[in-house]
């Protein structure tokens, strides 16, 4: 297993996952989905990094995929330096501890049969972590911690709202003490009263716990809020990476200036005199994505070569890169 220092905490390389596609009436001719294509990133420990594109676009599957819920195709997972890729279902145990989920959907992630201090506890029993009464203990601190009463621990998740439900299972994912959590979407099923409370749970949860996220989300305005760093995916393919203040006010990628002008402002007047940028045509299937440049037919600024061959993702200074024939 591959050993080495680094600056990141979490390290993917050329990570691609592929979903295999059968047709035919013997179901021999076989295709893949490209939900993620070679796609490559870092996050710092104590760091959040966002990543934003569109539905469809790979954000939930690169998640998923760095976690090993689903094996990658190919490319490299480094968890402190160690490349945890080929690692089988025992061995990976010790790293189940190390990094958790915050799953998108409140309702469908919590087991209906099971009592809330059973759904949190259950990552517990699993890796022996204490005794029964440490474990009842850290269950009521758990629930205290994100806003809960203890005496939560013995009903069931239908009694709760879906804010209630997220701190649920942001408990569970605390359960372990891991060191690197993906949110994943965790407040766009919330009202938006109560996205605002969970989004500053989770940055107090980070400082006091130490915690490193990647934050996967649709709000635009909420990622810049949370994350040091923000990552741009359209397509299976990673178009921008840059720290936050600086993608948000420099976006250099073609769809990243589409995706900031969508964004809402309060003012009316600033809103009016702010100019949109309205994407034509169609996104590609990814099942067969088109050659070179996955945003072509969608790009004002499209050139032949766009057509001919994928633009290297260039590190522009400072730490900010883009994948575009522009640069």
């Amino acid at each position: 297993m591959e050993e080495r220092k680094s600056e990141y905490l979490l390290e993917i390389k050329n990570l691609k996952k592929y979903f295999p596609v059968t047709k035919g009436i013997f179901k021999k001719s076989k295709s893949y989905v490209k939900a993620v294509d070679d796609v490559s990133f870092g996050i710092k420990k104590g760091e959040t990094l966002g990543l934003v594109g569109e539905s469809g676009c790979g954000k939930t599957t690169c998640g998923r995929t760095i976690l090993k819920l689903y094996e990658p195709t190919s490319g490299k997972i480094l968890y402190n330096g160690k490349d945890i890729t080929k690692l089988n279902t025992n061995q990976m145990i010790q790293y189940r501890r190390k990094m958790q989920i915050i799953f998108q959907d409140p309702y469908a992630s919590l087991d209906s049969r099971m009592t809330v201090g059973d759904i949190i506890g259950e990552a517990i029993d699993i890796h022996n972590l204490c005794g029964l009464k440490e474990r009842n203990e850290r269950i009521q601190y758990l629930l205290q911690r994100v806003g809960l009463n203890s005496e939560h621990a013995n009903r069931y998740p239908h009694e709760f709202s879906g804010g209630q439900r997220q701190r649920i299972g942001i408990a569970r994912a605390l359960a372990v003490q891991p060191e690197f959590i993906v949110c994943d979407e965790p407040i766009s099923a919330l009202d938006v009263s109560i996205q605002a409370q969970v989004v500053n749970m989770l940055e107090d949860l980070q400082k006091d716990l130490g915690l490193t996220y990647l934050f996967i989300a649709h709000d635009l305005s909420m990622v810049k809020h949370i994350s040091n760093r923000v990552g741009v995916m359209y397509l299976g393919k990673l178009v921008e990476l840059a720290e936050s203040n600086e993608l948000y006010n420099h976006p250099q990628h073609p769809y990243t200036q589409a995706l900031l002008s969508a964004i809402p402002i309060p003012d009316p007047d600033i809103a009016e005199s702010r100019k949109r940028i309205i994407l034509e045509g169609e996104i590609p299937s990814p099942i067969d994505p088109p050659a070179g440049c996955r945003f072509k037919g969608r790009c004002r600024y499209a050139k032949p070569v766009c057509s001919e061959k994928d633009p290297e993702f260039k590190d522009l200074g400072g730490g900010h890169f883009v994948a575009c024939h522009l640069f």
